[in-house]
């Protein structure tokens, strides 16, 4: 969408701050031997409790309120009954509406012991997903997007999950622009506008360059022992440095 009123900022920041309150709430009460059903219960009574309802679930019929993936899962994993692990690599997305408006974030972190190499992994994609969004203002290529988190992996030594895209948000869970892609398009002639509403999510990758869709139908994995974080952030292009909806 592209912001028309005041109305539309307030609203996109109001469910912006419950779906990033959703994944502090989980991220907190996620601990060794509590199965991902359990964890995604935590986020859907957090979603009903401020009056929203959960993206996937009323826009897909995803079986769960949020998508809980673990280790070699990258995404759209199914909350169910799989035990969190010592060391786990999870990544946690929510999605939800509120009032019409609708707001997407998503955070990998580790539970402990801590591995130093995914500790890394983990901090360097929230740190590439945070020099895209500065470098992003009314005017600019929409594929500087792609072309920044392609050359932030390659300096880093990781690769792009070219398969997995962000996207245009805010009347609905997907809006135009749809397919804003993690690596550079030179034939993507599309340019940010002022008031335009997008999520911004890099997946950095140890080793795979593709996500693979699992027999259940939403499961995304990498075809290897790779590992994969992912940060994501909802903002509104402006004429100077991005709002961004989905920070606490």
């Amino acid at each position: 969408m592209t912001i028309g009123s005041q109305n539309d900022i307030d609203g996109l920041k109001e469910i912006g701050k419950i779906v990033a309150l959703t994944i502090k709430e989980m991220k907190s009460r996620a601990r060794v031997g509590i199965t991902t059903k359990e964890l995604d219960e935590i986020g859907g009574l957090f979603l009903k409790k401020h009056g929203a309802v959960s993206a996937p679930k009323s826009t897909y019929n995803f079986p769960g309120n949020t998508c809980i993936s673990i280790n070699q899962e990258i995404a759209h994993g199914i909350p169910g009954n799989r035990v969190i692990q010592p060391g786990d690599l999870i990544n946690i997305d929510v999605s939800a509406e509120l009032g019409g408006y609708y707001a997407d974030t998503g955070h990998s972190f580790l539970i402990p012991p801590y591995n130093p190499s995914l500790m890394h992994l983990c901090q360097y994609t929230h740190d590439t997903m945070m020099k895209v969004i500065s470098s992003l203002k009314h005017g600019v290529k929409l594929n500087e997007i792609g072309r920044i988190m392609e050359s932030e992996a390659k300096k880093g030594g990781f690769q792009v999950i070219r398969n997995l895209c962000s996207h245009g948000i805010g009347k609905s869970l997907h809006e135009t622009p749809q397919e804003i892609l993690p690596f550079y398009n030179k034939h993507d002639k599309r340019v940010l506008k002022d008031g335009m509403v997008i999520t911004i999510e890099p997946f950095l990758s140890t080793g795979a360059r593709y996500a693979d869709e699992q027999a259940d139908g939403w499961t995304l994995r990498v075809p290897d022992n790779s590992f994969v974080a992912q940060h994501e952030h909802t903002i509104i292009i402006t004429k100077d440095q991005p709002i961004i909806l989905t920070a606490v």
